[in-house]
C-alpha cells in the first residue's frame, strides 16, 4: 500500500528533531573558503530557515519524525548521509557525479555568468495559492506534505522512463509542473525550476558530508514532450552551465557581506527567478542490505522553501520505495491543505502519465 500523510501537519504531535542551524550538530569549522556556506547564512541573517527537512516514518507508523539539518553545512546527499552514520549505517563513498563534463570546464562555463545580469520575471501565484501565510519565516514551514510510493509502482517509474529514453527525473519533474500550473495566475507560464546537481567526484570538500552541489536552472515549456525536457537538461550539461553557477557561487569569497546580503535579499544570487527547486537525492540501498532497525522503514526528505524559490520539493528512494515531499515558504503559504492539494494532484499526473506511458512511450507530451 502506499503511504502518505492524511492528517494535517499541524495536527501531529511535536516530535521533530531540531539539529543546530548553525552548524547541524557538529563542532564549528573553518568556514573563510566555504563560499556556499556563506550563501545560505546570508539567507540565514535575513530571516530565512535554511534547514533541509527529512522524515523517518518507521515500521508501525503514518507519521514522520521530522529533523532538519542546516543547508550551510550539508547538501540533501551529505546530510542524509550524515544521519544514516549516526544511526549506525557505514557509507564509504557517496553518490557521484554521474552527468557529463566531470572535469573543471571553466572556460566553458564562463559563457553562462551572463545570465546573472539578465532582468528577474517571477511567475505570479494565483490568489488561491496564498493563503494564511505564517508570519515567521525563520521556523520550518508549516505547509507540507509528503507521499511514499510501494515498491511496484517505484519500479515502474524507474522502467518505464528507462524504457521512453528519459531519467526518472525528467518524468518526475514534468508531472509535478503540470500538478502545480492550476495554481499559478497563468496555467500555461512557462515554468522555471533550480534543479541541482551533485559534484561529488569532480569536486572535493574538507568532508564528504560539504555542500558539493551546484545546479541547473530549467524552464518547462507547457507543450513540449517528455524527451523534448530531458534534452533540454542534457543540453544544459553539455553546456556546463552546473559549473557556471559552481564558479558563480565560489564568487562570494570576492565579496563583502553586504555585497552578499544585496544580492540574497534581491533575488539576484542565481541565474534566474525560479518557481522553487526539485532535487532527487537518487537510489539508496536498493539491494537492502542495510539492516539497521534504527534506519528501517521511510525516509522523506525535502530542500529549503526560500523567497526566492517558493516551492520546494524533494525526492528520494530508500530499499526501493520513492518518496517525494514538499513545503511551500511561510510568506506563500502556511495552510497544508494547500500543499496536500498539490501533492495529491502531482500523485495523480504520476499515476496517469505510467498508463500514458505503458501504453504509448515516448510519445506523452507535458500537455496531455
Amino acid at each position: 500500500m502506499n503511504t502518505e500523510n492524511n492528517r494535517l501537519e499541524a495536527e501531529q504531535p511535536l516530535s521533530s528533531q531540531f539539529i543546530d542551524s548553525a552548524t547541524g550538530g557538529q563542532p564549528e569549522r573553518a568556514i573563510k573558503s566555504d563560499a556556499i556556506r556563506k550563501w545560505f547564512v546570508t539567507g540565514e541573517m535575513l530571516g530565512e530557515f535554511i534547514g533541509i527537512r527529512f522524515g523517518h516514518i518507521g515500521p508501525g507508523k503514518d507519521a514522520p519524525d521530522w529533523r532538519y539539518y542546516s543547508h550551510a553545512e550539508f547538501d540533501g546527499i551529505g546530510a542524509f548521509a550524515e544521519i544514516l552514520r549516526r544511526v549506525g549505517v557505514e557509507l564509504k563513498i557517496l553518490p557521484q557525479i554521474k552527468f557529463y563534463p566531470a572535469y573543471r570546464a571553466t572556460m566553458s562555463a564562463l559563457k553562462h555568468w551572463p545570465r546573472y545580469l539578465a532582468p528577474r520575471h517571477p511567475v505570479p501565484w494565483s490568489s488561491m495559492a496564498q493563503t494564511s501565510a505564517q508570519v515567521n519565516c525563520s521556523q520550518p514551514p508549516l505547509a507540507v506534505a509528503w507521499h511514499v510510493f510501494d515498491e511496484g509502482v517505484t519500479y515502474r517509474i524507474r522502467q518505464d522512463s528507462r524504457k521512453a529514453g528519459i531519467t526518472v527525473n525528467t518524468f518526475l519533474l514534468a508531472s509535478l509542473t503540470k500538478a502545480i500550473r492550476p495554481a499559478l495566475k497563468d496555467p500555461r507560464a512557462v515554468v522555471p525550476w533550480m534543479i541541482p546537481v551533485n559534484m561529488r567526484g569532480a569536486v572535493n570538500r574538507e568532508r564528504d558530508t560539504d555542500n558539493h552541489t551546484s545546479y541547473l536552472g530549467i524552464r518547462v515549456h507547457p507543450d513540449e514532450s517528455l524527451l523534448a525536457l530531458h534534452r533540454k537538461i542534457l543540453e544544459s550539461l553539455s553546456r556546463n552551465e552546473h559549473w557556471g553557477n559552481w564558479y558563480a557561487f565560489k564568487l562570494a569569497n570576492c565579496m563583502t557581506q553586504s555585497m552578499r546580503t544585496y544580492l540574497v535579499a534581491k533575488g539576484k544570487c542565481t541565474s534566474q527567478w525560479s518557481l522553487g527547486s526539485f532535487s532527487n537525492l537518487g537510489e539508496w540501498d536498493p539491494d537492502k542490505k542495510v539492516a539497521n532497525p534504527n534506519a528501517a522503514g521511510c525516509w522523506l526528505f525535502c530542500p529549503p522553501a526560500l523567497r526566492m524559490q517558493m516551492l520546494a520539493v524533494g525526492c528520494a528512494t530508500f530499499q526501493g520505495r520513492l518518496s517525494l515531499t514538499m513545503q511551500a515558504h511561510a510568506s506563500l503559504t502556511s495552510d497544508s491543505r494547500v500543499v496536500r492539494n498539490w501533492m495529491n494532484r502531482w500523485v495523480a499526473e504520476i499515476e496517469s502519465s505510467l498508463a500514458t506511458l505503458a501504453a504509448n512511450p515516448g510519445v506523452l507530451s507535458l500537455a496531455d
